[in-house]
């Protein structure tokens, strides 16, 4: 080995830019990859909002404006009325009748489908044979049309020659008046409403359910923890996030609920004395059988905060029945300024 390769090899490796120095410029590859990872997740997210301003929050404010309106809607124009609207509304005695109702059939479905669905997902969650086809099953209620199921079920549940009450009639029970008396009326609207989403909730309740580790209930099972142990201590609080998703979307569709109570009869009015009228059909019936539209947008902005008030009560509600995975009695050790645990 010669000299020379013996103070290649012995010399101390270059010494990089020194402190102070000004960095060497970056190449253009280098800014676009830059730009690349800091713009780039805005622009694969823009086109939902763009379309979404233009189709969505373009007649949210539009709304807005027509509610404070007396509007004509063949002239496209209206005179500023201020918030007689919503005073008119808020001084109907329907109004209130379709509160009522509104919230009436939102508990009679939203409760027992919530409790359905997580049944249903649990025992799906199971080895069960022949999943692929269980699971499907369940969803085909939310394949079909609204309006089929409708008239389905507004003719199983007739007054006179329904199957409902023809099945009730042959063991000896009194046939059920369901487009009379509000209670069952109600019951049948909101089974409709059942039938149609509890497999959809029931499908996502699930997709959480089958990503909770299976150590878990491997060690649970060790343990000596039973079924309904391992379901209430692991598997309810690995489904918070998706629990609160699922109440928070059934308050706003229950709320909204107006396919079925309209489809319940031949007429559509939510009944001779409002025994089913929701506070969507109610709306409907403003805007488009008074062509009062000013109204209309009133009643819908009340909606808009009703939903709201009742959701933010269901989130906190939800939070606190449901809680988080292994949070109970677990407290996380606080550190000291040098990283020791206190």
């Amino acid at each position: 080995m010669t000299a020379t390769d013996t103070r290649a090899q012995t010399s101390p490796a270059s010494p990089g830019p020194r402190a102070g120095q000004p960095k060497p410029p970056l190449s253009f590859k280098n800014k676009m990859s830059r730009w690349d990872l800091k713009f780039a997740p805005y622009v694969y997210i823009s086109p939902f909002f763009i379309m979404f301003a233009i189709v969505g929050l373009f007649p949210i404010a539009f709304t807005a404006v027509i509610s404070f309106q007396e509007w004509d809607l063949v002239r496209n124009t209206g005179s500023w009325v201020g918030f007689e609207q919503y005073v008119w509304i808020l001084n109907d005695p329907k109004f209130w009748t379709s509160l009522r109702n509104t919230f009436s059939i939102f508990l009679l479905s939203s409760v027992p489908q919530l409790a359905l669905a997580i049944f249903i997902a649990a025992m799906l969650d199971r080895n069960i044979r022949a999943k692929t086809f269980w699971r499907m099953s369940v969803l085909l209620p939310f394949v079909m049309a609204p309006v089929a199921v409708a008239l389905i079920f507004s003719n199983m549940f007739g007054d006179n020659h329904g199957l409902v009450n023809n099945i009730l009639g042959s063991i000896g029970i009194a046939p059920i008046a369901w487009h009379v008396d509000p209670f069952w009326s109600h019951i049948a609207i909101a089974t409709m409403v059942n039938f149609r989403w509890t497999g959809y909730n029931a499908l996502i309740l699930l997709a959480a359910m089958q990503a909770v580790p299976r150590e878990f209930y491997e060690a649970a099972t060790v343990d000596g923890a039973g079924a309904f142990r391992q379901f209430w201590s692991i598997t309810l609080p690995s489904l918070k996030p998706t629990l609160i998703f699922v109440v928070i979307t059934s308050t706003i569709g229950g709320l909204q609920i107006f396919d079925e109570p309209r489809m319940y009869d031949n007429v559509g009015e939510g009944g001779a004395a409002q025994q089913w009228l929701t506070i969507t059909l109610y709306l409907y019936n403003i805007g488009w059988g008074d062509f009062n539209f000013g109204r209309a947008a009133a009643l819908a902005w009340i909606l808009f905060i009703i939903i709201l008030v009742i959701g933010m009560i269901n989130l906190l509600i939800t939070r606190r029945l449901v809680r988080d995975e292994g949070g109970r009695g677990v407290k996380t050790p606080r550190r000291g300024r040098k990283g020791v645990k206190r």
